[in-house]
């Protein structure tokens, strides 16, 4: 494990080798001191002391053991100095890396229980069940292709004669009805084309083809119903007509109205007003109408 600190970016770290030079020097001058003390006392003491074993001689390991002393000491020193100033220590340990297990668990066998992403069913995983069921249930059989459209002939029709069936996609695919539903169809239209006549308060402009019979008809249209509403749990309300209100053709629908019948026959009755009053038995009284007052 190795021990590093961090400090400040304007302030300096005092190096290491000074302090231990400082030790070292420190510590060889004690030592100096020492022995000059003990040549001067071995110089005065009697001849008896100068027989006595000689001193220790200073070896390279106690140097060495000196300055690993003197290292410890200033790598102390320096870390009480950086305690007391407040800064942060970091420590840095050094890489050990290790091995985490597979996490591939490799195949498994089928679950039991299968759920789907929502929870909301599950289906048994057994074998013998899937194979009786397999055994159990048929295969719906596919629907049979549409067959090809064909014209008058009998022969299919062209790329150019399917694009004529329908007004295109631009117009929801409005079908062109079948000659044999024109003259039907016709009637509906007229009634639809009459309706400014049931309606005088309102004024609608003449129609292209008004007036032409099976041949005034568009190309491309089609007669649709009003959907009924649907409502939250299926009881009648005022906005769908009922069973015995509805009719079969917009025509009946009309003849049925109410105020359509009463506006026809204000009409009706307007128009039988003015031909009655040019028919038969009216000569007398429009020459009484001619004739002068004196």
């Amino acid at each position: 494990m190795s021990l590093s600190t961090v400090k400040g970016k304007e302030r300096a770290i005092e190096p290491v080798e000074d302090l231990v030079e400082e030790q070292l020097s420190h510590s060889t001058s004690e030592s100096e001191s020492d022995s000059d003390a003990s040549s001067s006392s071995s110089g005065s003491s009697s001849d008896s002391d100068s027989d006595s074993d000689d001193e220790p001689e200073i070896t390279q390991e106690y140097l060495d053991s000196l300055l690993q002393k003197a290292k410890e000491n200033a790598i102390k020193r320096q870390q009480e100095q950086q305690v007391e100033a407040g800064e942060e220590e970091i420590l840095t340990l050094e890489a050990e890396p290790e091995s985490l297990p597979p996490l591939d668990p490799g195949t498994l066998p089928k679950a039991y229980l299968n759920l789907d992403r929502n929870a909301k069913s599950s289906s048994n995983g057994d074998p013998e069940i899937e194979k009786a069921q397999k055994a159990v249930t048929f295969s719906a059989p596919q629907p049979p292709a549409a067959p090809a459209e064909l014209s008058k002939t009998g022969k299919p029709l062209t790329k150019k004669e399917r694009k004529a069936v329908t007004a295109g996609p631009d117009w929801f695919d409005l079908p062109a009805p079948a000659e044999a539903d024109l003259p039907r169809l016709h009637r509906e239209v007229e009634a639809l084309r009459l309706h400014n006549q049931l309606d005088p308060k309102r004024f609608y402009r003449k129609e292209e083809g008004e007036g032409k019979g099976v041949k005034g008809l568009p190309k491309y249209f089609a007669m649709g119903r009003i959907v009924t509403t649907d409502t939250p749990f299926s009881t009648p309300t005022t906005e769908n007509l009922t069973r015995a209100e509805r009719k079969r053709t917009l025509v009946d629908e009309l003849v049925d109205d109410a105020e359509a019948r009463r506006y026809a026959k204000r009409k009706f009755t307007d128009l039988q007003t003015v031909k009655g009053a040019r028919g038969r038995g009216t000569k007398q009284a429009r020459k009484a109408s001619r004739r002068g007052k004196w």
